[in-house]
């Protein structure tokens, strides 16, 4: 595993990694503990992300960005047209 070009914000700590060893360590404590979901965004949000990709069927976690990031947007990829939505969203923030 290589360090990761943008920071990855695991989620049961709600904090920014870029340790391959951290980022590894983080992945088995998700099996296992509490997901931080409100702080992890609320990091990021701090951070300027402003657009927010769920990837997979549903929305559920999209619908949820409102209530933890409302500056932030969000959008669910679950099919190949979703993705020139989002894309859409990209070039316009």
């Amino acid at each position: 595993m290589r360090p990761p070009s943008v920071p990855l914000v695991a989620n049961v700590t709600a904090t920014p990694l870029t340790n391959p060893h951290d980022i590894r360590a983080s992945l088995i404590d998700q099996v296992t503990m509490t997901v931080r979901w409100r702080e992890s965004m609320a990091c990021m949000a701090a951070d300027g992300v402003k657009l927010f990709c769920e990837l997979g069927s549903g929305k559920v976690l999209t619908r949820l960005v409102k209530r933890s990031a409302p500056e932030a947007a969000g959008v669910a990829i679950g099919t190949a047209a979703d993705i020139d939505a989002a894309l859409a969203q990209l070039r316009q923030s």
